[in-house]
């Protein structure tokens, strides 16, 4: 399920590259599916795996394969399954697994390593069906930060509409303009503890004092409210780091 929730303006409203961008993206996804299936069904390797997820990266995605894709990527004695680059600057690892092998925490590890030893943001970790795409944040002397900022299933259930929307972001257009980075910026400034901290400032707590005021004629101090808003209405367990 993705967590991109952007409302998408008419294809008129839309500069051309966007147009083209998307339209690319919904024809690979139709293309690719029937292939995707079939590897599934029989098990295909991790060989076999990354001849589709190539192709999806060049057809759908608008990577060219020799210029923008580097396959085994060394770093510094292992290697990422795919490095992609922007204009020459790599901006992304991909980490591929066997089509039917389910993604978990060891594979995130094993790329997100690779991306804090090159100052990398962003990884990306796929079975050629499920695709997940993360932000790494690492600062000296503290431990790495990594979200996911959005997952897409090509075979899912979710309308295609929406997983166009998702793999927008990965293509090499809007991955050069850096779109991606600003959809992580909007993450991180409405994630449940950046609203949390917005509801213990002085000037919505003051708002939060007058409106009960008006509503009940009982006018709270903004402190108690501050203390039942900690206690009573964050959920810490939905907060991140």
């Amino acid at each position: 399920m993705t967590d991109v929730n952007t409302v998408v303006p008419k294809s008129s409203n839309l500069p051309k590259w966007e147009e083209e961008a998307r339209a690319s993206i919904r024809t690979a996804i139709r293309r690719f599916t029937k292939p995707l299936k079939e590897i599934v069904a029989r098990d295909a390797n991790e060989g076999d795996t990354r001849l589709i997820i190539t192709d999806f990266l060049c057809d759908g995605l608008g990577y060219d394969k020799f210029d923008d894709l580097t396959t085994e990527y060394a770093v510094r004695g292992e290697f990422a399954d795919y490095g992609i680059r922007i204009d020459k600057q790599l901006v992304a690892f991909i980490e591929v697994k066997r089509a039917t092998q389910s993604l978990n925490v060891r594979h995130l590890r094993q790329v997100e390593t690779y991306a804090v030893k090159e100052g990398l943001q962003w990884i990306m970790l796929t079975n050629g069906q499920d695709w997940q795409v993360y932000h790494v944040h690492a600062t000296t002397g503290q431990r790495v930060a990594t979200h996911l900022v959005f997952e897409v299933d090509i075979l899912g259930d979710e309308p295609l509409g929406r997983k166009v929307d998702s793999f927008f972001y990965l293509h090499r257009s809007a991955l050069k303009r850096e779109l991606i980075d600003e959809l992580w910026k909007q993450k991180v400034a409405t994630a449940p503890n950046a609203l949390a901290d917005v509801l213990l400032t002085e000037p919505v707590l003051d708002a939060m004092r007058k409106e009960i005021k008006r509503t009940s004629k009982y006018n709270p101090d903004p402190s108690e409210l501050a203390r039942i808003i900690r206690n009573k209405v964050i959920r810490p367990d939905l907060l991140i780091d």
